[in-house]
C-alpha cells in the first residue's frame, strides 16, 4: 500500500518546514504498518492555476503529481495555517484536484473512491480546525473517504507565537493524535480493499 503526502507550506526546499516535521510522524507510523510513503512540497514544483489534470501549459509539474495521487491509496494534505486557512499551495493543490471529479475508473467509479485521506496542520496562530474542516470538506467532495480522527494539527493557542520546530510544548500531544491519524487511515484503507465501493448510481 502505497501513501501520498503533500506538503503545501509556502517554504521552498531546503528550508525546514514546520508542516513537513508534523507529517513524518504520521509518516513513520504509517510506515511501521508496512505502508511506502512518498512526500511531496508541492511549492518547489510549478504548478499551474487551473482545474485540469492534464498539463496546463509548458513545463507544468501536476499531471506527475496526479500520477502519484492516483497510485495512492492514503493521501495526507498538510499545510500552514494563515490568516486562519489554508496555505494558498494548499488551495492550488485542491483546485487541481477538481479534474478528479470528471475522473473515472474502469469499473465506473470517480477514482477517488476508495481512497482515504487525511490532514496535517501546523501553524503560530489559531484556527487548525478550520483548515482542516475546509480541506476535508474538499476532499470529501472530490470522492475521498475520510475516516473518523483523521487529523493532528499544532498551535500554542490564539495570536502570534513559536513554531514547530522552535517549542516542544503541544508536541506529546499532536503526535499521539497523528499517530492515531495515521492507525485510522491504514484501517480504513484496507477495509475498503476488502470491500470496496462499487460505482455511484444512476
Amino acid at each position: 500500500m502505497r501513501a501520498l503526502v503533500v506538503n503545501c507550506t509556502l517554504k521552498a526546499s531546503p528550508e525546514p518546514s514546520n508542516t513537513e516535521a508534523l507529517a513524518h510522524v504520521v509518516a513513520e507510523q504509517l510506515v511501521s504498518y508496512g505502508v511506502e510513503v512518498q512526500f511531496v512540497r508541492a511549492v518547489d514544483l510549478d504548478i499551474r492555476p487551473g482545474v485540469t489534470s492534464e498539463a496546463a501549459g509548458p513545463g507544468d509539474q501536476w499531471p506527475e503529481v496526479h500520477r502519484k495521487l492516483l497510485e495512492a491509496r492514503i493521501l495526507v494534505m498538510a499545510s500552514p495555517t494563515w490568516l486562519g486557512r489554508p496555505s494558498s499551495v494548499a488551495q492550488r493543490v485542491l483546485e487541481r484536484m477538481d479534474a478528479m471529479l470528471s475522473e473515472t475508473d474502469d469499473q465506473g467509479r470517480p477514482v477517488a473512491y476508495n481512497r482515504v485521506a487525511g490532514v496535517v496542520v501546523t501553524g503560530n496562530e489559531d484556527g487548525a480546525h478550520h483548515v482542516i474542516s475546509e480541506i476535508v470538506g474538499a476532499l470529501g467532495d472530490i470522492g475521498y473517504t475520510i475516516p473518523g480522527q483523521a487529523w493532528t494539527y499544532w498551535h500554542l493557542g490564539p495570536g502570534a507565537g513559536p513554531d514547530y520546530l522552535d517549542d516542544e510544548r503541544g508536541h506529546d500531544w499532536s503526535h499521539r493524535t497523528g499517530r492515531a491519524m495515521a492507525a485510522n487511515l491504514h484501517g480504513t484503507a484496507r477495509a475498503l480493499q476488502t470491500l470496496p465501493l462499487g460505482a455511484p448510481p444512476s
